[in-house]
């Protein structure tokens, strides 16, 4: 998951990013509301890890934001100074959880771990409906090489790439909702792009993969790339 981390403390927010790559979740460490609010305009995050104690913008102001509220993610909120009013605040403002620090680590990896479902569920819906800009998808025909984690390996041919999945036809039928590894190769002059994927649908017309942990490189790639491209 992408999980953006609004944490005004250097030690403790590098803390929160190097545990969440131990999950193999995607970090984004930020230090202020206001610079959380900035990067909500250029990312969406799975979950967002928000402090209520911040320098300007307080994580209650946060909070009330019609982009956050809107945003519909899961946020855990958390405080050096936890309250139980503060908490039922957070909470009545569509926190999804609130902890006081020294923030529990074990707590928060579970409280994660229930999370990560709805994310990928999230994902499935996007490549589930065909109502996408039409900016966001391109057709491109890409040789692909997808392993299963039983080992099983397949080919295939891309037919539709975005910045959140692909559509390919392979030459083996695969599980719907299960986790492959995909690997393939823009035509950008770059290196191949790996990335673990989620089968969304399996289907005649071919296989639907929603990216699980795409790194920001490799999203950027594949955002110019679909820019110069002719899309649906």
């Amino acid at each position: 998951m992408r999980v953006l981390v609004v944490e005004d403390e250097p030690g403790l927010g590098d803390l929160l990013g190097d545990f969440l790559l131990e999950l193999g979740h995607r970090p984004l460490v930020v230090r202020s509301a206001e610079a959380a609010l900035g990067k909500l305009q250029t990312e969406r995050p799975d979950a967002i890890i928000l402090d209520v104690h911040l320098p300007g913008m307080s994580g209650i102001d946060f909070l009330q934001l019609r982009p956050v509220r809107e945003l519909g993610v899961p946020i855990v909120a958390v405080s050096g100074v936890a309250t139980e009013s503060q908490a039922r605040e957070c909470l009545r403002l569509g926190a999804t959880d609130f902890m006081g620090k020294p923030i529990p680590l074990d707590r928060l990896g579970e409280v994660l771990s229930v999370i990560e479902p709805h994310a990928l569920s999230r994902l499935e819906e996007s490549w589930r409906h065909d109502d996408r800009r039409a900016s966001s998808r391109a057709h491109l025909s890409l040789p692909i090489h997808v392993l299963e984690y039983g080992g099983a390996e397949h080919r295939g041919t891309t037919v539709e790439l975005g910045v959140e999945g692909l559509k390919a036809r392979l030459d083996a039928s695969l599980t719907p909702r299960s986790v492959v590894r995909l690997s393939f190769t823009p035509p950008d002059a770059g290196s191949a792009i790996t990335v673990m994927s989620r089968v969304i649908r399996a289907d005649p017309d071919g296989h639907a993969f929603a990216f699980v942990h795409l790194p920001e490189a490799d999203t950027e790639r594949l955002r110019d790339l679909i820019r110069r491209r002719p899309s649906r």
